[in-house]
């Protein structure tokens, strides 16, 4: 395979996986929407259908079930909420015309069902026996319970489906409040695996884990994928088709606020006394709200009942005493309830579908799903409101959908203090319109060709190659394997670069971005067309210093339930190694394991006093060192070797950086937060000073952390007693701070993923190149490695994919070549002065 090739295999368009139909073959009695619908369906073989509430999804899925049968054979199976199978029953034999599908609850009624399509519910396929695999075809209806990731029921799924040939997901409301959500239904049908997508199209917060948001330049690629395996339809018309029956009248709804009473639970647990009572923010708080107000809100809703005498009436309630309340004040309606017997249950959900009923109560869990109520009644009420978006939408629309042929009126009761809670749902309807819209127009733009797709995407592939020169540098916008194929062998000094971390982040919205890739294995598969020419342009005998560090895996994506570690460090060696470079060992480069863990949340105090056999521990950096075989490996000293004066290059300065710990320059002025910090971050410099100076005490180390807790000292953001380095493979006093991304933030510029620290690249230039070489880094982002190369007297030499960290690393060149020469600010500045900007005589340790 070539690299073009390459590049275009990574366009994640779901596979066709399925057999085209002709649409003659689809049952007459589905509309033209559906038979598209379902001919889309089977011709990927694993789709979403994410229809509007009315559009006929269940129809579709009975007929998607009955093609497949016919053509494979075997047995279909549909899985549903247990209070819909009468709607599937009723559809079957009256709108299709085919035997209704056979209830089963064990594989043993699997096994002597005659029917071809058999239905049971999510609790037989979760907590029972019945095996997917045994099914030729599998459907799930009212799929949005997959939501919850780390679910019970969406892990059990995740495994039990996998391998399953032709797999249906249908639900209206697909992840309504949070994009990202939509990825759990792409893992189920084994699209992409979820830990995947979430690094291919979301950007991840370093300073809080899980937080995690769309790449702005990954948005619309995002919903073109999505588009390939989901379809998202308001209407037929998005199809090309007539709406005739499908135009809805505008939804009414109606708020009845009712007011708290503020002279009840006014004193707190310690006795003081609150003028006005609080607002129903928390869990707790609203179910106090809710059970305190039962009897104000069932009369407002009685009161409203009794003032439309002939409409009829769906009553949602939550709780158990307000269906006792509402039997109280209204006794003629008619109530289900979840110990009820499912029978009884069935036919009053039934009775009141067909208008034989004009009051019913239920609750959203028991009929909020999958119930076509709209044929007799167009009233609702909700009797209280709670932060479950998902459940109040589809309780809507159990009467507001397609066929209804009067106004929809919803009135929903809330308290004073649920003010917060109505404004979360509401917010969470607007984000879920949004959604649908920008899915939608996907639809109408491109239809459902996944050939127009693919050219949509691909035009992310390549860039224009820019190339810039000065006296001491040479930079260059393109894609480093193309750059690096034309650079001439047996040229560059030494190379210094921090590599992608596989698939942790992505740079750029091109497809040449080595971020962009699915998995460690196609990361190094890209890396394969790279490093060969990093071994060619670099000269016999001389270094590549190579920064990377371990990658954690959440234990949400992994499905392990715990974060692991991916050794990816050691990945790299055995990749380099595999390339022909020499291991010559690694540098550690400490972090700050607090800092680490309000990232990650995964070395928590709390999860390590409940168990500690699920923690492990701080990641640190590495440099990894690769050398390239001299011409002359009899005594291995490099074609053109690092030499130095013993005059100039002292046994002293030797000794420092033999031991691989050297201190950080701090040559830069030191920020507000790091000034308003002094006292705290002089107490681990002196303490990481003490540790190397010390014989160590582990129980003395912890006593101290302790009274320094006491006293207020330890802060939470990171470790101020951390022990200082005994070993000359690991550096503990790495600036964190000092990066371009600090001038980056201040000029309020893109701030890069991963900066590379500054400190870092100024050893390894010192200790591996000589003054006047050319030093490469493959990875240029924002220039750190060139630009240091040029301050240290080197020439600077770099390739960047990225087009504006290409433009800003660029400006830091010119300045960093025309100052070359000319003295930095500690020159200007008294001694005295000097000492009070590098933190009381600190060097590094928060400048």
């Amino acid at each position: 395979m070539n690299y073009q090739q390459f590049l275009l295999d990574k366009m994640e368009l779901a596979k066709d996986s399925g057999f085209d139909i002709s649409i003659d073959d689809i049952n007459p009695a589905l509309k033209p929407h559906q038979r598209e619908a379902v001919r889309w369906a089977i011709r990927g073989g694993r789709r979403a259908l994410f229809e509007s509430f009315g559009l006929g999804k269940t129809v579709q899925e009975l007929e998607w079930c009955r093609i497949i049968i016919a053509k494979e054979g075997g047995k279909a199976l549909i899985v549903l909420p247990l209070g819909v199978k009468q709607e599937f029953t009723r559809d079957a034999v009256q709108l299709l015309g085919m035997d209704p599908p056979q209830y089963v609850r064990t594989m043993a009624e699997v096994a002597a069902a005659e029917a071809d399509i058999l239905i049971t519910n999510y609790e037989r396929v979760r907590d029972g026996d019945i095996d997917p695999m045994y099914f030729t075809a599998t459907s799930l209806d009212e799929a949005s319970v997959l939501r919850s990731y780390g679910s019970k029921t969406y892990q059990t799924f995740l495994d039990k489906f996998k391998g399953v040939r032709y797999k249906l997901l249908a639900t209206a409301t697909p992840a309504p409040n949070r994009y990202k959500e939509l990825i759990h239904y792409a893992g189920y049908l084994e699209i992409m695996d979820t830990g995947q997508a979430l690094t291919r199209f979301f950007q991840r917060d370093s300073t809080k884990a899980n937080n995690l948001t769309l790449y702005p330049h990954k948005e619309n690629e995002f919903w073109l994928w999505l588009s390939s395996w989901a379809m998202f339809i308001t209407s037929p018309s998005d199809l090309g088709f007539d709406d005739t029956g499908y135009v809805l009248p505008p939804l009414k709804i109606n708020y009845h606020e009712i007011p708290v009473n503020h002279s009840a639970g006014l004193t707190e647990k310690d006795g003081q006394v609150k003028l006005l009572r609080d607002a129903a923010v928390s869990l707790a708080d609203a179910a106090r709200e809710k059970r305190d107000s039962i009897n104000a809100r069932v009369a407002k809703m009685a009161e409203i009942v009794n003032k439309d005498p002939d409409d009829s009436f769906i009553l949602w309630h939550d709780l158990e005493d307000e269906r006792h309340a509402i039997k109280k004040a209204l006794p003629a309606a008619v109530d289900i309830y979840g110990s009820q017997d499912y029978d009884i249950r069935e036919q009053r959900v039934i009775d009141f579908s067909d208008g034989k009923i004009r009051l019913f109560a239920t609750k959203k869990e028991l009929s909020g799903q999958g119930c076509n109520f709209q044929r007799h009644c167009h009233r609702a009420i909700f009797i209280g409101i709670d932060y479950e978006f998902n459940d109040f939408i589809q309780a809507i629309h159990r009467i507001y959908r397609f066929l209804q042929t009067e106004q929809v009126v919803i009135d929903i009761i809330y308290t004073e203090s649920e003010q917060q809670i109505l404004k979360v749902l509401l917010e969470k309807w607007r984000q879920h319109d949004e959604m649908v819209a920008k899915m939608t127009a996907i639809i109408k733009k491109h239809g459902l060709s996944s050939t127009s797709l693919a050219d949509k995407m691909a035009r992310s592939i390549g860039v224009e190659r820019v190339e810039v020169k000065g006296k001491h540098f040479t930079v260059t916008n393109n894609d480093c394997i193309l750059e690096t194929e034309r650079m001439t062998a047996d040229t560059i000094d030494m190379i210094v670069t921090s590599i992608p971390f596989s698939n942790h982040y992505e740079y750029t919205p091109s497809y040449n971005d080595f971020g962009h890739n699915k998995d460690n294995e196609k990361f190094f598969e890209q890396m394969d067309f790279l490093t060969p020419n990093l071994l060619r342009i670099l000269k016999p005998g001389r270094i590549a210093a190579i920064h990377v560090k371990d990658r954690i895996l959440f234990g949400n994506a992994t499905g392990t339930g715990m974060p692991t570690v991916d050794p990816f460090s050691d990945l790299t060696v055995a990749h380099f190694l595999r390339h022909g470079f020499q291991y010559m060992g690694r540098i550690t480069v400490v972090t700050d394991v607090v800092r680490e863990n309000n990232q990650t949340y995964r070395l928590g105090w709390s999860e390590q006093c409940k168990d500690g056999s699920k923690m492990g521990v701080g990641c640190p950096e590495y440099i990894l060192l690769f050398r390239k075989l001299p011409s002359d490996t009899s005594k291995a000293y490099a074609d053109t070797p690092v030499a130095k004066s013993k005059d100039e290059y002292t046994r002293a300065q030797w000794q420092i950086d033999a031991h691989g710990y050297w201190r950080s320059s701090g040559d830069r002025l030191i920020s507000k937060d790091e000034l308003a910090a002094l006292p705290v971050d002089n107490l681990q410099a002196v303490y990481r000073k003490y540790s190397r100076e010390s014989v160590y005490d582990y129980h003395q180390h912890v006593a101290l952390a302790k009274k320094l807790d006491k006293d207020g000292k330890l802060p939470a953001s990171f470790m101020v007693v951390a022990p200082g380095s005994w070993t000359d493979g690991v550096w503990d006093d790495i600036n964190r701070m000092k990066t371009l991304n600090t001038k980056q933030s201040q000029k309020r510029r893109e701030m890069h993923v991963c900066p590379l620290q500054l400190d870092i690249v100024e050893r390894l230039i010192n200790r591996y190149s000589n003054p006047g070489e050319v030093v490469f880094d493959p990875f240029g982002g924002i220039m750190t490695v060139p630009m240091t190369a040029v301050k240290l007297g080197r020439y600077g030499q770099a390739c960047e994919l990225n087009s504006d960290y290409f433009r800003d690393g660029l400006g830091y060149m010119q300045v960093a070549e025309a100052m070359r020469d000319a003295p930095t600010l500690f020159d200007f500045i008294d001694e005295g002065m000097g000492h009070a900007m590098r933190l009381d005589g600190v060097k590094g340790e928060a400048g």
